[in-house]
């Protein structure tokens, strides 16, 4: 089911722009309260201080690289980011998905986002060592490659501090619960935040 959330800020210098977080359940706010999600959390962060962004969670709960890529021209083409978010991977790995056709759908993901003038962060997945080192390593590995290739900001694994805690996370082991998810954000807003600017700014 598709987790569609709109949200409307202040418009920055009057001129509104747009966040497009498009993602699977680490973003769409799986199995917690809606403003519990790091999504929610970074909407909060934005209004709070004073950023004029309008936030569109383009997330889906099982979605995959080859979902996102899909529906990304459709996503661009009615929100006109400025800035895209891309979090995906995550189930391409637990469903084996080989790592070039990963690597193929992001990087034509950041192509596409960066053809429509928006900016693009990547946020990086990794998956237990039990699906095999050589294959975990280089599910892991795409994420740093295409954030050099393209010189795209990235958060190196959007899981940090969270995903070997299980009192942080939910009773699959799998996602954040809502103590989880403010480190999840603070992981994000390390990367983001410094993109952002203030609508009062300058």
């Amino acid at each position: 089911m598709l987790a569609l959330t709109i949200v409307c800020l202040p418009a920055a210098h009057g001129a509104e722009q747009t966040i497009v977080v498009v993602g699977d359940s680490l973003s769409s706010g799986y199995g917690i309260a809606a403003e519990q999600s790091w999504v929610a959390m970074l909407e909060d962060r934005l209004q709070a201080e004073g950023y004029g962004y309008r936030i569109v969670n383009a997330s889906i709960a099982g979605d995959t690289s080859a979902g996102g890529l899909a529906r990304l021209p459709r996503l661009l083409a009615a929100h006109e980011p400025s800035l895209v978010v891309i979090e995906l991977g995550g189930n391409d790995g637990l469903r084996g998905t080989p790592v070039a056709t990963l690597r193929d759908n992001l990087a034509k993901m950041v192509e596409l986002s960066k053809q429509s003038g928006a900016d693009v962060v990547l946020a990086g997945i990794q998956i237990p060592p039990n699906y095999g080192t050589t294959y975990t390593q280089a599910l892991a590995a795409v994420y740093p490659e295409l954030a050099q290739r393209f010189d795209a900001p990235l958060i190196d694994f959007i899981l940090e501090d969270v995903a070997l805690h299980r009192e942080l996370m939910q009773p699959d082991g799998i996602h954040p619960n809502a103590a989880g998810q403010k480190i999840v954000f603070g992981n994000v807003w390390r990367v983001l935040g410094p993109l952002l600017t203030p609508r009062d700014a300058g």
